[in-house]
């Protein structure tokens, strides 16, 4: 089945067929890192994460590029006030968010743009828009600063990414106060700025770029001056999206991106996750609470097309949880101790047909890593692909515990051929990328923290309750394991001992 996925551009779910065979190239606008990065970036970056990774698991040979825009209004804002230069400012912010994007899995893009270091990209596509009579140069009031404006109704394509007539725009556009620039439409490339002030040297003067400017150099430059997909929020189709259509299509002619892909929003009760509104929560708050894989998992529950909404309870006691992503890290959990249970039955030999008992499941297994891909070709559909994986895990601990039950050697190859099924399926999502241990050795330490656990002291518990078992103390034995259950402590006995976990 061929990748389709919903294009902006054209509205209609279409069958991605790149400009060169074999290989996909795609941009996605990047954080503006005047604060930590909050849940709905994590969104963003999470659902096109798995867009990368299902193009190279299709084959394709992917350029990424994510650009940081580390020059903006309210990074100036921010960095003034506590006393930084700006882009040493921005860089310590985006280190930080960079850290959180990794942590929750979203690999590293192949080119990681910052606008500070590609002003000459910048001022070498305005001078092309000059050129080509899209823009103009305008002296602002003061002496010597000079702004450049992107003439819209030069551009009769203008609105056609976000499918709005120039003259609907022209309603609600205003002329903000010392504003020079010859229509309301018109945007800006160049912000012009005193000598005294920050900023960069350029034909028109010190100043810095227009926001829309830096996206369409900064592609043009890593992908070329038309490439496959560009993705984004949904906010930002207009006028961002828009714009860096209007002003690289001036130059260099369509189509600037083949596909246009947008995710939903993040909603805090019905309203949109953002900075400016003060309802967001940080990743960084997330993973103080949950596990980076459970808000992965949370993200990608719902189609990104659509709206998602994030829970945030605040507990009399004056704790914060988020009770859709402690759902979520129970799936992850349950997908850890089903890898678990099938890597300590998987046996070496090949699982053949499986034994008749088996039959289903063995079909899920062998046909689970295609089925996942399968639901990320219709427009990433991953609450699909999650089904397929629940299903396959499900499938997993029936193998495991029919392995544990009969000792039969072809549920143990069965198993082995499940755990690799599991890795392969989940893979591709960005789940199950710890080692076992690790995971658990996470998930307990976190969990302990948030609960006021004491590590040794459950421990102590736990062999003192081996040694009443051992002298066929069954009552002490059960008053242990009830004391253990209190605090919230699942114990499991095996030939090794006793294994203790802190489930979510």
């Amino acid at each position: 089945m061929a990748l389709r996925l919903h294009n902006t551009l054209t509205q209609r779910v279409e069958a991605f067929e790149p400009r060169e065979p074999g290989r996909a190239s795609m941009y996605v606008c990047g954080i503006t890192p005047y604060d930590r990065a909050h849940a709905g970036h994590a969104r963003v970056y999470v659902v096109f994460d798995v867009l990368a990774r299902h193009l190279r698991a299709r084959g394709f040979e992917v350029t990424y590029t994510r650009n940081v825009t580390d020059v903006d209004d309210k990074i100036l804002k921010r960095a003034k006030e506590r006393g930084e230069e700006p882009t040493t400012f921005s860089a310590h912010m985006w280190d930080a968010a960079a850290r959180d994007l990794l942590a929750i899995g979203c690999k590293k893009p192949d080119h990681e743009p910052r606008v500070s270091t590609h002003i000459s990209e910048i001022v070498s596509l305005i001078e092309g828009i000059i050129t080509s009579g899209h823009a103009y140069v305008v002296d602002v009031a003061r002496p010597g600063v000079r702004d450049v404006y992107f003439e819209v109704r030069s551009f009769p394509p203008y609105g056609k990414l976000s499918h709005r007539k120039i003259d609907d725009l022209l309603a609600g556009a205003r002329v903000e106060t010392n504003e020079a620039k010859r229509d309301p439409l018109d945007f800006a490339l160049w912000k012009g700025c005193e000598e005294s002030e920050w900023g960069f040297q350029s034909p028109w003067g010190k100043g810095r770029p227009g926001w829309h400017i830096e996206c369409s150099a900064m592609a043009a430059k890593y992908l070329g001056k038309h490439f496959d997909i560009h993705c984004g929020g949904m906010d930002l189709i207009f006028p961002h999206h828009e714009n860096e259509v209007a002003q690289s299509e001036s130059v260099w002619g369509p189509d600037f991106a083949r596909y246009w892909l947008h995710n939903g929003f993040l909603n805090v009760d019905s309203e949109k996750m953002s900075k400016s509104l003060g309802n967001f929560v940080t990743i960084h708050d997330v993973l103080e609470r949950n596990d980076a894989e459970a808000l992965r998992y949370f993200l990608l529950g719902t189609h990104y097309r659509g709206p998602l909404g994030f829970d945030i309870d605040k507990r009399p006691d004056g704790r914060v949880v988020f009770p859709n992503v402690d759902e979520a890290e129970r799936r992850v959990d349950y997908l850890y101790v089903t890898l678990d249970a099938l890597r300590r039955v998987a046996g070496d030999a090949s699982p053949g047909s499986g034994p008749g008992a088996l039959t289903a499941q063995s079909k899920i297994v062998s046909g689970a890593r295609d089925a996942v891909l399968a639901a990320l070709d219709k427009d990433i559909n991953t609450p699909q692909a999650l089904a397929v994986v629940s299903d396959l895990a499900k499938a997993g601990n029936e193998i495991a515990t029919f392995a544990i039950k009969k000792k039969d050697a072809s549920a143990r190859a069965l198993a082995r051929a499940a755990h690799d099924a599991l890795v392969a399926s989940c893979d591709v999502l960005g789940l199950l990328q710890a080692p076992i241990e690790a995971f658990f050795a996470r998930a307990r330490e976190q969990r302990l923290r948030i609960r006021g656990l004491d590590a040794n002291a459950i421990e102590d518990k736990v062999k003192a309750r081996e040694r009443a078992r051992a002298s066929k103390d069954f009552a002490l034995a059960d008053a242990l394991r009830a004391e253990l259950m209190k605090l919230g402590v699942e114990l499991s006995d095996g030939d090794g001992g006793t294994v203790w976990r802190l489930p979510m």
